[in-house]
């Protein structure tokens, strides 16, 4: 899918790009998998704000997505290619031969006519869901389960892989698109093949006014707030942070400190995830 580059007729113009929507197939959703969806703002369920920067927004409506892919063993035939605004990914209209329909999300290259399938039995293909124990080492997958059951809760993000590196004791070793390594029980089930979307990350928005449509407020550096406000905040002119390195606007540090308190799944993490900042 190429990249649509605008005429620099305003200054917010000019850099700006945006899809071409080629691979949209069908421009208004199916009815039947559509759900109310309520915009929370960042608030929790006692109204305070928990994530800042978040508001406002066009009006959406959620898509049913079928991470679980628990259907087996009945084909289903691709009917469209559609747009979900809850997610960088394509979203596939899938239409079982028993006549139930599903949306999945879209893998790289899916056309609309293809046959998927999901199950022990279901052929190697992309957009088809096995189990980790019935795919071929080295094959990159997507919608990873990490309970059985539960629903792919892996590698969803446009244009996302992983890749299954090995196995050993009941369980796959997987190697995330952050550079992880992990291990995941055998009989979860994965998704073949790659997400689709992949120029999701050529995209500029070029204006403020943009992330505002997505539902960004705006975020102010903590060097141009007062003391108060932030521990990078007052001092004269520019000044340096400070202190012994950077902190959150809540004085606990930031930029490289480890967060990770999870005990219990450390056992599964063969090797933590790659410092980007630093490689």
């Amino acid at each position: 899918m190429p990249v649509k580059v605008y005429k620099p007729t305003s200054p917010g113009r000019r850099g700006m790009t945006g899809y071409t929507f080629e691979e949209i197939t069908r421009s208004e959703p199916e009815k039947s998998l559509l759900r109310e969806k309520h915009s929370k703002a960042g608030r929790n369920h006692q109204g305070r704000v928990t994530v800042r920067h978040r508001g406002g927004g066009h009006k959406r409506q959620y898509r049913l997505i079928d991470f679980k892919r628990d259907k087996f063993d009945i084909p289903a035939r691709v009917a469209s290619i559609e747009y979900d605004p809850n997610r960088t990914a394509r979203i596939a209209l899938l239409v079982y031969a028993d006549g139930e329909k599903r949306y999945i999300i879209a893998p790289l290259n899916l056309k609309v006519g293809d046959v998927l399938m999901s199950g022990p039995k279901a052929p190697l293909r992309d957009g088809n869901a096995l189990p980790l124990s019935l795919i071929p080492i080295g094959t990159m997958i997507h919608n990873i389960e990490l309970e059985r059951g539960r629903g792919g809760q892996l590698v969803r993000a446009a244009g996302s892989s992983a890749q299954l590196i090995g196995r050993e004791d009941k369980y796959a070793q997987i190697r995330l698109p952050s550079g992880e390594l992990r291990k995941v029980r055998e009989e979860c089930l994965a998704t073949l093949g790659q997400v689709g979307n992949l120029d999701h990350a050529n995209i500029k928005l070029g204006k403020a006014g943009r992330s505002r449509w997505l539902g960004r407020r705006p975020t102010v550096r903590g060097s141009a707030m007062d003391p108060d406000s932030h521990p990078h905040g007052g001092g004269e002119g520019r000044s340096p942070i400070g202190m012994p390195g950077p902190k959150t606007p809540w004085g606990k540090p930031a930029l490289g400190y480890k967060t990770r308190r999870n005990k219990r799944t450390d056992k599964f993490i063969i090797r933590r995830r790659a410092d980007k900042r630093r490689s």
